[in-house]
């Protein structure tokens, strides 16, 4: 059983590696956030799409109560990734992927209203830890600040992915995690089809490598291997292990944006991330 912990800790740990490319991608493509979105939508179906029919998945939806189920997750997994773009424009990676990286403790706190699950009290601490954090990147409430907003912004788009997150989960019995991505971007595609004939989209074609990055990369092989990994471990477990991912973010932004974390950023980021800890060990002893 700890082999297999084992093994489940390092697939859901390269997920997190794959997803932690947003931070930097979401920075660098210069096109309107819901344009990019769109393309990386459609081109995360599209790809997801060849993989089921190579696998032979079966694509079918059992019930209408799925159905539904799919497209609001769909919804709030749009509105996770147009508001933590807005929260990389507006900030920088650091802040906004430490922002959006309340989402675990969101998730502890909401997850026993939906699914049967034990609150456990150790969350209280943990989110009295990852708001003191929040207050060390943000000090001064001044909604004229594009950090605070930046800050705002992640938060919008944390409860968005914790409420995603726990759609998914009650999916994940009945469907493969492939499956289920394939339709939430499926059902992104049409929604946000519109934004194509009123947003600028002329700089499309240098942007293209770093789109299909995002969409292949972030989307389709990272965010699958992170619904797959609720098969074995809890929304907030995963969510809490799976926030290593500003170090990976701010290292990969680093390397190729050359932003170099604050201080500030640096102690309120370790606060937040101090949650990876005490999760990942808790969760192996349970």
């Amino acid at each position: 059983m700890k082999n297999q912990h084992t093994t489940h800790l390092i697939q859901l740990s390269l997920a997190t590696l794959f997803i932690s490319t947003s931070g930097a991608l979401g920075k660098h493509i210069d096109m309107p956030t819901p344009v990019v979105i769109w393309w990386r939508s459609i081109l995360g179906a599209l790809f997801l799409f060849t993989f089921c029919r190579y696998k032979k998945f079966d694509l079918k939806i059992y019930s209408k109560k799925d159905a539904s189920s799919i497209i609001i997750s769909a919804l709030l997994m749009g509105g996770h990734w147009i508001f933590y773009f807005y929260a990389l424009k507006l900030s920088n990676v650091a802040i906004g992927m430490l922002s959006l990286f309340t989402y675990p403790i969101i998730t502890a706190l909401l997850e026993p209203f939906f699914i049967k699950i034990k609150f456990e009290p150790i969350y209280i601490l943990l989110s009295l830890m990852v708001l003191f954090g929040i207050y060390i990147l943000a000090p001064e409430f001044n909604l004229e600040s594009t950090h605070v907003q930046g800050v705002l912004f992640g938060l919008l788009s944390a409860i968005c992915y914790a409420l995603r997150n726990i759609m998914s989960k009650k999916l994940i019995s009945m469907y493969n995690g492939t499956h289920i991505m394939f339709y939430q971007v499926s059902v992104l595609t049409l929604v946000l089809l519109p934004t194509l004939f009123f947003m600028d989209t002329s700089n499309v074609t240098t942007q293209f490598p770093y789109i299909i990055t995002l969409a292949l990369i972030t989307t389709a092989v990272g965010h699958t291997m992170l619904v797959n990994s609720l098969k074995h471990f809890s929304v907030s477990t995963a969510s809490i292990i799976s926030s290593i991912q500003p170090i990976f973010g701010i290292i990969i932004a680093f390397l190729f944006l050359n932003e170099i974390p604050t201080l500030n950023t640096f102690f309120g980021g370790s606060l937040i991330l101090a949650t990876v800890i005490i999760e990942s060990v808790r969760s192996r002893k349970g």
